[in-house]
């Protein structure tokens, strides 16, 4: 009977890993299905398209909030406009054939271009242009700093340097620039915040894990001359003009372009490039690529070149290290609550019932911008450390639900007979209500942690690179959205994994079954 059990436990074991891998085989037979066709074709020069009235009641992509989205109302009145988050997106939908193009920046599009040999623009470009600038509070110190700041652009515009920053960053990535090395500059007047977004190529790329790109340049040169250290937050572009406006930033860069709207909020520097909007459409196509080397392509480009496994590993710690410690801190806190509240504290029970009203009615994401931006706005609190004590907070509150449940489904007729036996309040609680209430409570106290695991996707709007963000980086650079998708999803499928064997050793110790009646009957006397 013993060597069955044995039997049983391996294939258990073994089992475990099971899902990972069929998953896994499953994203590779997609990418394989999906992916490749795009990446392997060989393109001619000529496109199905060459004017903008061949768009007429076509499907055109924009980013959200763009320029280009009013400019394609107003010129391609009976297009179709589908919305995207990212300039990647738009390509890996038209490559899809979920779009018939897209519209953004002539100097974007180029860019692209360089890296991407099925990708062209049409000649005849929409009408309007996007001018490009750095965006600073307005308060006395943001007005005095703009005025350096466009003092600057002049200066390098009229001497070509900037021309030289502007050449060298359009190369793609053949572009054999090095990252500016921001250590190298003197503090004399203090140390600038720069907010930017590393997935806007080609004003701002990641290069060898460190910053580049046409707006980290500028800022580097314009830190050189007036003599300030410089240091980078790297955060989701939608977040950059909130995070001037709060203060947690001294300026931003990141291809932003002038509105009169956000000229409301903001101060725009002198414009340092005007760019043209262009329609983005494929070239035909000849489907004859190979997919191994589609696939030997996508790997080099995901991890080999520049190092950018690198890059994943620092979004792996940074997504390991909020994950554990939120799911500490937040038990701790959970416990704790539920403590105070448990013998009826009134007082206890009002403030819990707010801060869990306050919780659970909140999208997890305003949740992290209120506390990076408006609580600890003026601190230099990271955003690591705000993503912390946010989730924290979430998953206190889940612990808090779970302690309800598992402890209220334990009959009181337990509690009675404890105390029957010479048991205390505290001795009954911890002895004989939470073991029992354990077996409720652990199964989805499991299923919570993948959860929080899952929802710390989100903290790249707080400028915390982890794994969705390194992801989101990576995409930006190779224009390959399949491959990093599929290596950022299996990652988290192999975390996920090795957090739930970790709680469930950790829970088999409290499980009921696992109780010696020893440890059971402590501090009872039993002979009397």
């Amino acid at each position: 009977m013993r060597n069955k059990k044995g039997k049983f436990g391996q294939v258990r074991k073994r089992n475990q890993f099971v899902p990972v891998v069929v998953i896994a085989l499953l994203l590779l037979c997609l990418f394989l299905l999906c992916g490749c066709r795009a990446e392997g074709a060989e393109s001619s020069e000529t496109s199905s398209y060459s004017n903008l009235s061949d768009l007429e009641n076509k499907r055109i992509g924009v980013t959200t909030g763009s320029i280009q989205a009013g400019q394609v109302k107003e010129q391609i009145p009976g297009a179709k406009l589908y919305y995207y988050s990212t300039v990647t997106d738009m390509l890996s939908a038209l490559r899809a054939d979920k779009i018939d193009a897209f519209a953004n920046a002539e100097i974007i599009v180029r860019y692209m271009m360089t890296d991407n040999n099925d990708l062209t623009y049409l000649e005849e470009k929409l009408e309007g242009d996007m001018d490009v600038a750095a965006i600073f509070p307005k308060t006395d110190d943001g007005q005095e700093l703009c005025d350096q700041y466009s003092d600057f652009i002049r200066e390098i515009k009229s001497s070509g340097e900037y021309d030289e920053i502007e050449e060298t960053w359009l190369a793609g990535e053949k572009s054999e620039a090095d990252a500016p090395d921001l250590n190298s500059l003197t503090v004399a007047k203090g140390t600038l915040t720069m907010a930017t977004d590393s997935s806007s190529v080609p004003f701002s790329i990641m290069k060898n894990g460190e910053y580049a790109g046409i707006d980290v340049e500028i800022a580097y040169r314009f830190c050189r001359e007036y003599g300030y250290g410089l240091e980078i937050m790297n955060m989701d572009f939608s977040a950059l003009l909130t995070a001037v406006v709060s203060g947690k930033c001294d300026f931003a860069c990141a291809g932003i372009a002038y509105t009169e709207e956000r000229a409301e909020s903001v101060l725009f520097s002198e414009t340092y490039y005007v760019s043209n909007s262009v329609i983005a459409v494929l070239k035909e196509a000849d489907q004859s690529g190979g997919i191994l080397s589609a696939i030997a392509e996508s790997f080099e480009k995901t991890f080999i070149r520049e190092s950018r496994w690198k890059l994943f590993v620092k979004g792996i710690l940074n997504t390991i290290i909020i994950t554990i410690l939120s799911a500490t801190f937040g038990t701790i806190f959970g416990f704790a609550v539920y403590l105070l509240c448990r013998k009826g504290n009134r007082i206890a029970n009002k403030l819990t019932s707010g801060y869990l009203w306050l919780i659970q009615g909140m999208p997890m994401v305003v949740l992290l911008m209120i506390l990076y931006y408006i609580v600890f706005g003026r601190t230099d609190i990271s955003g690591l450390a705000i993503s912390v004590v946010g989730f924290t907070l979430t998953f206190g509150a889940s612990m808090y639900g779970m302690l309800q449940t598992g402890v209220n489904a334990i009959d009181k007729g337990q509690t009675e007979a404890a105390y029957a036996l010479g048991y205390t309040d505290r001795e009954t609680f911890f002895e004989i209500i939470l073991p029992q209430a354990s077996v409720h409570i652990i199964p989805e106290y499991r299923g919570q942690i993948v959860s929080l695991l899952k929802s710390t996707s989100i903290v790249g709007y707080i400028a915390v690179e982890d794994l969705t963000k390194i992801g989101d980086i990576v995409r930006s650079q190779t224009y390959d959205a399949f491959f990093p998708l599929i290596a950022v999803t299996v990652m988290y499928f192999l975390i996920a994994g090795a957090l739930i064997r970790i709680v469930r050793r950790a829970s088999a110790k409290v499980e009921p079954k696992n109780r010696t009646p020893e440890k059971v009957l402590k501090g009872v006397k039993t002979r009397d």
